[in-house]
This record gives structure tokens, C-alpha cells and sequence, in this order.
């Protein structure tokens, strides 16, 4: 069956970085879009970024652009979250998620992680 497992999550403090990973088996991961999405409490999940199926295009939330870098390596199954300049408002599980076709939309996507936590102190 078809697992996508996050890490890298953590503490850091505000204007620090942290790099994600997402590992993924059960499918044919240059076949996927795959994106990133976050959800604090009491919020609704959001967009964060995606990459395109070879990774040669990327698209990122106005909130995240400038500090984030998606990337993914195709002969690992494995997508990234470069994270820097955090900020207390990156606060969230982020969840990574695996989809036939580009989309911003979370509902769209067919497969997802369990999430990891990134906490951002000010």
C-alpha cells in the first residue's frame, strides 16, 4: 500500500530553518505531483507548495514564498521542505501528499503522510 512518512519536524527558534523529508513507497513517485500542506490548531489545513512530477516546476502560498524551496529527488521517493527565516506563524503539522495532478486544493490529493510538527518560538 502506498506510505508517505515525514521527519525532520522539531522546535527552532523564530529565523531559524528546518528541512523536511517525506519518503514514499507504493507508487510510482515520478508519476505524482507532491505537495506540502500545514494545518495549526483550530485551523484549516493549507496549501504550502507543490512540485511538479520531474520537480522542474514548483509553486508556493504567498504566505511561504521567498523562505520555503520545495524539492524532490525521484531516485530516492523522497520530496523536501527546505524551511528558513520561520516565523511563529509557520507554527503546524505539515503533511505531505502525493497526487496525479497539480492542485492547491488538500482534497484533491489522493495519498497522504501522517504529518510532523514544527514549532517556531519567538
Amino acid at each position: 500500500q502506498v506510505q508517505l512518512v515525514e521527519s525532520g519536524g522539531g522546535l527552532v527558534q523564530a529565523g531559524g530553518s528546518l528541512r523536511l523529508s517525506c519518503a514514499a513507497s507504493g507508487l510510482t513517485f515520478s508519476r505524482y505531483v507532491m505537495g506540502w500542506f500545514r494545518q495549526a490548531p483550530g485551523k484549516e489545513r493549507e496549501f504550502v507548495a507543490y512540485t511538479s512530477r520531474s520537480g522542474g516546476s514548483t509553486y508556493y502560498a504567498d504566505s511561504v514564498k521567498g523562505r520555503f524551496t520545495i524539492s524532490r529527488d525521484n531516485a530516492k521517493n523522497t520530496v523536501y521542505l527546505q524551511m528558513n527565516s520561520l516565523k511563529p506563524e509557520d507554527t503546524a503539522v505539515y503533511y505531505c501528499a502525493a497526487d496525479l495532478y497539480a492542485t492547491t486544493y488538500p482534497t484533491r490529493y489522493d495519498y497522504w503522510g501522517q504529518g510532523t510538527q514544527v514549532t517556531v518560538s519567538s
